[in-house]
């Protein structure tokens, strides 16, 4: 779904056909983000005339960007990994383009558990991807059905231990 460390992050549930590539959030996790979010968050906000007062005050308070939503992927779901590096190909027994199941490794809590699955058994984690890998969601629909209590139930617990 989304590993503990991104529950501090704002995220949202994938689509269907959807081009993700693999992000290293400011929780230093690495999860899947679109690229156009990343684009739209890159960008600085263009104003059309920029005074010198304007300018003064940037410098000394900076605009805030935008935060970049982590993807959420349902265990069960159909991805396709694109550009998987020569280590991870010779580790794995696969090619640079595989399909693959995402799974979670572990209910256990304060552990990354969002991972992959190839054909041949072989199963990484999402934090074992290099960041840019490309993903593209291809069928959602042999998904795990999404208990939206026992998500509103992590996200409560992981608030109330970053406290």
């Amino acid at each position: 779904m989304c590993d503990y460390s991104l529950m501090a992050v704002p995220n949202r549930l994938a689509h269907e056909g959807e081009d993700l590539v693999a992000h290293r959030f400011p929780t230093g996790s690495l999860g899947l983000a679109s690229p156009a979010d990343l684009k739209q968050a890159a960008e600085p906000c263009l104003q059309a005339r920029r005074s010198l007062w304007r300018a003064v005050v940037e410098f000394f308070d900076p605009p805030q960007s935008r935060a970049v939503p982590a993807v959420c992927i349902p265990p069960g779901a159909r991805l396709a990994l694109h550009g998987i590096p020569a280590r991870l190909q010779q580790e794995l027994g696969v090619g640079p383009d595989e399909e693959v199941t995402f799974t979670e490794l572990t209910a256990a809590a304060n552990s990354y558990r969002d991972a992959v699955r190839f054909r041949n058994g072989a199963e990484i984690r999402l934090q074992e991807l290099r960041e840019g890998q490309r993903v593209r969601v291809l069928d959602l629909s042999l998904a795990e059905e999404l208990d939206i209590a026992t998500i509103r139930e992590r996200r409560a617990e992981f608030s109330l231990r970053a406290r």
